[in-house]
């Protein structure tokens, strides 16, 4: 699809708010990702499940691996909006060769094989007494520690002419009748590349990191490390708008779905990194505005359109398939511009050093309670860590710290 790119635009900040702004980010990222300890669950979990398959009579020797997908692949995990639980919802693929699409390509050969992957799992869950559930595409295990794995089965089909053809692949489709195109590892690597362009800013220095995703040929393809895909900026942006979609949608419907926003994301920074602009805070704006770039719409009928939007490592896959029903596009519209509207007011507010009380309630709104708390110990221990060494630092709004002489109050307002 050919596409306008959206302009730079001159918002006027100031590169201390910009700052600002993304230490507050970078915070509220770091609470919504797992701790080194459920990183290690997740392991062994992931190692566990995927033994067990590579040993199961189910496939007859067919099951190549179970590798990551999705937002822990990425590095855009963020923490389920339920506070109830503390687990993850993790996505898995459990793939198998090209071999075996011939035992599979029958007109029942889809559902066969989803049921023959249930099963198979069937005896880990009774093994190790998880709760096991089989859905239209996928199979969902519920861990002891409150993390949740959907697994997924694909089937390796090559397209060696087409971009990221290499690991092509097809998923049953949701009716079970017939196979549906998909490449999970071209996306994953697809989205690495895009994370790492450097953005060029013409007030700060600052650099992107980039990262190869690292695919291994063994039985089980290890998980990128945390630390390495955590730190890119476009993670960081696609947590903070995850989290607001969250929000947003908590307990309503027609919630656009993590890869739909993930992908145009992805997308709008592909095209602004590139460009200009004088902060990272300018190129967040300008990223968030340029959503709706990125994906095409066709009237259809009566008030009706039809949106697209191809995968990047498949065209014959439509991400916004789920989006073309009249609710969830005037859904997307009215969140769109509470989007733009709740990173305004957040940053104005820095910029107008509102104080942090104003600012502490406005997080809260925005991205959620523990996004809240997360910010307020960080400020704890700032204070703390400062007054242990004879100082104390008054942190604004805007974050910039101003160290004096140390005094018991406890002031966080205007300086």
């Amino acid at each position: 699809m050919k596409r306008d790119i959206f302009p730079p635009q001159k918002h006027g900040y100031s590169g201390r708010s910009s700052s600002a702004f993304f230490r507050l980010a970078e915070v509220i990222g770091k609470s919504n990702e797992p701790t080194q300890t459920q990183f290690s669950i997740l392991q062994r979990a992931y190692e566990s499940t995927a033994e067990h398959l590579a040993e199961s009579t189910s496939f007859k020797d067919q099951f190549e691996e179970i590798h990551a997908h999705g937002s822990r692949q990425l590095g855009t995990l963020v923490r389920p909006r339920d506070e109830g639980r503390d687990g993850f919802d993790v996505d898995l693929i459990a793939r198998l060769p090209h071999s075996a699409y011939y035992l599979y390509s029958d007109t029942g050969g889809p559902s066969r094989l989803l049921m023959n992957l249930f099963q198979a799992l069937q005896s880990y869950a009774d093994k190790h007494q998880l709760q096991i559930r089989k859905w239209e595409r996928c199979v969902t295990l519920e861990y002891a520690s409150g993390m949740t794995a959907d697994i997924a089965p694909v089937i390796d089909a090559p397209q060696h002419a087409t971009a990221y053809g290499d690991t092509h692949a097809l998923i049953p489709d949701r009716d079970q009748r017939a196979f549906h195109s998909t490449n999970p590892r071209g996306y994953a690597k697809w989205f690495d590349q895009v994370a790492a362009i450097s953005p060029i800013f013409t007030l700060v220095e600052r650099s992107i990191s980039a990262m190869d995703s690292v695919y291994s040929s063994t039985e089980i393809a290890p998980l990128p490390d945390a630390q390495e895909v955590f730190q890119r900026m476009l993670c960081r942006l696609v947590q903070m708008v995850k989290l607001h979609r969250n929000e947003f949608f908590f307990g309503k419907k027609d919630a656009p779905s993590s890869t739909f926003i993930t992908t145009l994301a992805a997308l709008a920074y592909e095209d602004q990194a590139r460009i200009p602009h004088e902060t990272p805070l300018d190129l967040l704006l300008d990223i968030v505005h340029s959503l709706p770039l990125y994906f095409s719409r066709e009237p259809v009928g009566h008030r009706l359109e039809e949106w697209r939007l191809d995968n990047p490592s498949t065209s014959r896959d439509n991400l916004a398939s789920g989006m073309n029903t009249p609710a969830h596009q005037a859904a997307f519209w009215v969140w769109h511009a509470q989007l733009v509207g709740d990173i305004k007011d957040l940053v104005i507010s820095i910029e107008d050093r509102a104080g942090f009380d104003i600012l502490h309630k406005k997080i809260q709104r925005v991205f959620g309670d523990r996004a809240a708390r997360a910010i307020q110990q960080n400020q704890l221990e700032h204070r703390n860590t400062e007054r242990k060494a004879g100082t104390v630092t008054l942190l604004t709004a805007s974050a910039v710290p101003m160290t004096i002489g140390s005094k018991s109050h406890n002031f966080f307002g205007k300086p």
